[in-house]
C-alpha cells in the first residue's frame, strides 16, 4: 500500500510550496488520520504526545481555511485562536504558523506573559489571522479591550490536560464564553482524564477522535533506570551520571523551581554548564536558555516540569528526574522532549 503524502490533501498552493520549502514529504500518524477531517470543517479531539507532529496537524487546515476564504479583519479582530500552556509552547507554535505561512499575506500575533504588553497591543489593533496565547495574557488585553474574540472562527487548546494541571481552567472558559459558538474546535491532550475529557464534549461539536496516546508504554530506543540514593548524595551522583562523555544534551527535571535554581548552581560550580528554566524567570531570560540548550551551548538544562511541559527539543540524549514526581504520567518517557528519530535516549530517576 502506497504511503501517503502531503499532495494528498489537495493543500492551495502558497501552503503546498511551503511545505516542500520546509520539507514535510511524508505526514505522521495523527497526521493522516486528523487532517482530512479537519480539512472537512469537523471538530476534532486529538490524543497524542509532543513529537507527534501535531502542531501541524492543526495549523495545516486552518491556514487552508483562511487561503480558501480570505477574510477581511475588523479593528482588533482574532480569526483563529490558538492557546497554549506555557509561554515557550505559544512560541514553538507561532514558529511553525509563520513557517508554513510564509507564501501567504496574514498577520499573526504571539500573546505571552513576562513581556511588554506594548508590542502585542500594536499587533492586536490592525487584526489578525492567527493569534496564538496563553490564556492569562490573552485576557489581560481582552479586559484591556485591545483584542476582539468576537469573530473567533477557529479555536484550538493545544496540551489541554497541562493546561488543566497548571490552573488554567477558569481562563479557557471564559475565553471560550467570549467567542461564537458557531466555529471549529480542535482539542489536543496527551491524556483524557475525566475533567478533560467532560470540557471537550462542552465545547466540542460532533468531534472526530483520533487516538494515539500511549496507554501502555514499551519504548524499545529508551534505556531506564533508577538509581536509589540518600538525598544528601543526589547532587553528587548527578554530577557522576553527567561525567560519562555520552551525557550530551541533558534535562534534568526537579520538582521545585528554588531546586532547579540550587540544581544548577551547584553544577556550574562543578564547572558543568548548565542553566536553570522556570516560571519565576523572566520570558526573555527563559527563551535565551531554551535557545543556548537547542543549539547545543548549554549541555545541561535544569527545569521544572511544569515549565517544560510541551517542549520539543531534538537530540536529548538523557532525561534525569532528580526528585520524584508527583504526577506518575510525569516518568512516562513520551511525557518528555523528544529525540530526533533513531538516536537512542536514557533516563535515570534519582531518588
Amino acid at each position: 500500500m502506497t504511503s501517503p503524502t502531503f499532495e494528498t490533501f489537495g493543500f492551495a498552493e502558497p501552503l503546498a510550496r511551503a511545505l516542500t520549502q520546509v520539507g514535510y514529504t511524508t505526514p505522521t500518524p495523527i497526521q493522516v488520520q486528523a487532517l482530512p477531517p479537519q480539512l472537512e470543517g469537523r471538530d476534532l479531539l486529538g490524543l497524542a504526545e509532543t513529537g507527534s507532529g501535531k502542531t501541524a496537524t492543526f495549523v495545516l487546515p486552518l491556514l487552508q481555511a483562511i487561503a480558501a476564504n480570505p477574510v477581511e479583519l475588523g479593528w482588533k479582530q482574532v480569526h483563529t485562536l490558538i492557546l497554549a500552556p506555557t509561554r515557550e509552547l505559544a512560541v514553538q507554535i507561532d514558529l511553525e504558523v509563520a513557517s508554513l505561512a510564509r507564501n501567504m499575506n496574514i498577520r499573526r500575533a504571539v500573546i505571552l506573559g513576562g513581556v511588554s504588553k506594548g508590542p502585542q497591543i500594536n499587533a492586536l489593533k490592525r487584526g489578525v489571522h492567527v493569534c496564538v496565547a496563553t490564556p492569562g495574557r490573552l485576557l489581560d488585553h481582552v479586559n484591556m479591550r485591545s483584542c476582539d474574540l468576537s469573530g473567533v472562527h477557529t479555536l484550538v487548546l493545544d496540551e489541554a490536560d497541562r493546561m488543566f494541571d497548571m490552573g488554567f481552567i477558569r481562563d479557557i472558559k471564559k475565553i471560550v464564553s467570549l467567542i461564537p459558538m458557531k466555529r471549529r474546535t480542535a482539542l489536543f491532550s496527551a491524556t483524557m482524564p475525566p475533567e478533560i475529557r467532560k470540557f471537550a464534549y462542552e465545547i466540542l461539536q460532533d468531534p472526530f477522535r483520533v487516538d494515539l496516546s500511549t496507554k501502555t508504554m514499551v519504548v524499545d530506543r529508551i534505556d531506564q533506570k533508577v538509581m536509589v540514593v540518600r538525598s544528601a548524595e543526589k547532587q553528587s551522583r548527578l554530577h557522576t551520571i553527567l561525567a560519562d562523555p555520552a551525557c550530551e544534551r541533558v534535562i534534568v527535571f526537579t520538582r521545585t523551581k528554588r531546586g532547579a535554581d540550587r540544581v544548577a548552581e551547584r553544577l556550574g560550580m562543578a564547572g558543568i554548564n548548565s542553566a536553570a528554566f522556570h516560571g519565576n524567570k523572566a520570558q526573555n531570560a527563559r527563551q535565551r536558555a531554551l535557545n543556548d540548550f537547542m543549539a547545543g551551548h548549554t549541555r545541561v538544562l535544569v527545569a521544572t516540569d511544569i515549565a517544560a511541559r510541551g517542549i520539543d527539543v531534538n537530540n536529548i540524549t538523557h532525561v534525569i528526574n532528580f526528585d520524584m514526581p508527583l504526577d506518575p504520567e510525569t516518568l512516562r518517557p513520551s511525557r518528555r522532549p523528544h529525540c530526533a528519530q533513531g538516536h537512542q535516549r536514557h533516563r535515570d530517576l534519582v531518588v
